[in-house]
């Protein structure tokens, strides 16, 4: 797997953000048995540059924590039967990886909701990154079904990766 990490926030932190970037998506990917060699990209930004993102792309002017922008469709989630058929044009020719999508993550909220929900930033940087995944593979929280089903498979994986509250 290659993930792309940019990291263009004012505030450094300590927090070990490309392992736990890696670690989370690579566990959502063998939870959803994707059977190809994946590629995404994260951009860990802030409120200003997310909120400016959030204004651009769907029209909601204000910061939020994490934005998901996948490159495939899904007929049913997670069903990667169809990819090959027809998105040839999403392989990157050069490593072979099927190229997932981008996610950008406010770390102004990664702080601000670890703080909120009283739990680490380690914590809540996996559960975007987490969240953000599902949604790459075509999750999604807009009726309470689906919901309960992404949050659900977000717990479970951060529960198996011992990432808890």
């Amino acid at each position: 797997m290659t993930i792309e990490i940019e990291y263009e926030a004012q505030k450094e932190t300590a927090l070990p953000y490309r392992e736990i970037i890696q670690r989370v998506a690579e566990a959502a990917l063998d939870d959803i048995e994707c059977p190809f060699e994946a590629e995404i990209s994260v951009l860990l930004t802030e409120d200003e540059e997310i909120r400016r993102m959030n204004r651009e792309f769907r029209q909601i002017d204000r910061a939020t924590d994490v934005l998901s922008f996948p490159m495939l469709e899904f007929d049913r989630p997670g069903d990667f039967s169809h990819v090959e058929e027809e998105y040839e044009d999403c392989f990157n020719p050069e490593s072979g990886e099927l190229m997932l999508g981008d996610i950008v993550i406010s770390m102004d909220k990664v702080r601000e909701q670890a703080e909120s929900y009283g739990h680490s930033e380690e914590r809540e940087l996996a559960f975007l990154v987490a969240h953000s995944m599902y949604h790459l593979f075509g999750f999604d929280h807009l009726d309470e079904t689906e919901a309960a089903i992404m949050e659900q498979k977000q717990r479970d994986l951060l529960c198996s990766l011992h990432i808890n509250r």
